[in-house]
């Protein structure tokens, strides 16, 4: 189904003025029979047909009106065939027996597990304050909006491809660009491309590990790479956003970019994580003092002996080595012991 873009005038502000002044004539036209009926059956009777039936006839010309604002179409059809889409904000009018169609006009899309849909009058059921259900109809829009829409998708539990469960959720920009594909080719556009971020979201997160690991391959070239959920955040949205372009794009919608929003352990396995990270920290930072500390030590004994200070044999060395390395790695100030006796 191909896009059809209808050249149609924006005449809607003279048809409106006319079809009220046909009214107005109409009245006149009306009153005229009336007083005509006094003293002439024949033409009252046809003044007064007519009259009515050009009011009768006024109703179909004001259902040919359409208004659009900026950023917004509506795809018709007559009597069940398309016939185009009219795009652009002005005041149109239009075959009284066109329909517009929009399968989607009654469905909210903000999270994928938030979709409420409706039906050309969408009814929805309002809590009163004593308990009572109040039904009220909500007249739903057919115009498909051409902006610029956000789909803020819930957070979803994936494992990634170490097996780790992980809680993420990602927000889609996106915008309808054939209005014809959108309408036709699926069921719900708007159903659909949040089926569709669902889907695309798994079948990336779980190529990727969580934090960078050894022997992964998350480029599919063979090589072990050092891609990952936190790491390479960037690169995760990227593949993403072209997973979700390729599955929507016979719906007529276009991606424009896709944000991880929100990007955790779940809660089952982050206390666990949470002390694997502290543990490697931790020996991250052992492993850097004990670094500076050996280097403190070489410094100390290359001066002493440089300035030759003091001659010490190997044994005492040893003892000095321990003495430094317990003062400089140990995670208590230490307390000084002075030696006034002989170094023997």
């Amino acid at each position: 189904m191909e896009e059809k873009i209808l050249q149609t005038r924006k005449n809607g502000m003279a048809v409106l003025l006319l079809t009220l002044l046909g009214y107005a004539a109409a009245v006149a036209l009306f009153v005229y029979s009336i007083v005509l009926l006094d003293d002439s059956l024949f033409p009252g009777v046809l003044l007064l047909i007519l009259a009515i039936a050009y009011c009768i006839a006024g109703i179909f010309l004001f259902c040919g009106l359409r208004v659009l604002k900026p950023q917004e179409a509506l795809v018709l059809t007559l009597f069940g065939d398309y016939i185009g889409t009219l795009k652009g904000e002005g005041f149109y009018w239009v075959n009284p027996f066109c329909t517009a169609v929009n399968p989607a006009a009654g469905t909210k899309l903000s999270q994928s597990g938030d979709v409420n849909s409706g039906e050309g009058g969408m009814a929805a059921l309002l809590k009163a304050g004593n308990g009572s259900s109040i039904q009220t109809t909500e007249l739903t829009s057919k115009k498909i909006s051409l902006k610029m829409m956000t789909l803020n998708n819930s957070r979803q539990k994936i494992n990634d491809c170490l097996g780790n469960p992980v809680e993420i959720g990602i927000a889609v920009i996106w915008r309808v660009t054939d209005t014809a594909k959108a309408v036709f080719n699926v069921d719900n556009y708007k159903e659909y491309l949040s089926l569709q971020c669902d889907s695309a979201l798994r079948n990336v997160v779980r190529v990727y590990p969580y934090d960078v690991a050894p022997n992964v391959d998350t480029t599919g070239d063979g090589v072990a790479d050092e891609g990952s959920l936190r790491g390479s955040s960037e690169v995760v949205a990227a593949r993403i956003r072209d997973e979700i372009q390729k599955n929507v794009e016979q719906a007529g919608i276009e991606v424009v970019e896709a944000r991880i929003t929100y990007l955790a352990y779940a809660p089952e396995i982050a206390a666990v994580m949470l002390q694997r990270q502290q543990a490697s920290a931790i020996i991250d930072a052992r492993k850097m003092i004990v670094d500076g500390a050996v280097g403190m030590v070489e410094m100390a004994l290359d001066r002493l002996n440089e300035n030759k200070v003091v001659e010490l044999d190997d044994e005492r060395k040893a003892a000095m080595v321990s003495n430094l390395l317990v003062v400089l790695c140990g995670n208590r100030d230490a307390q000084p012991v002075v030696n006034s006796g002989s170094l023997y």
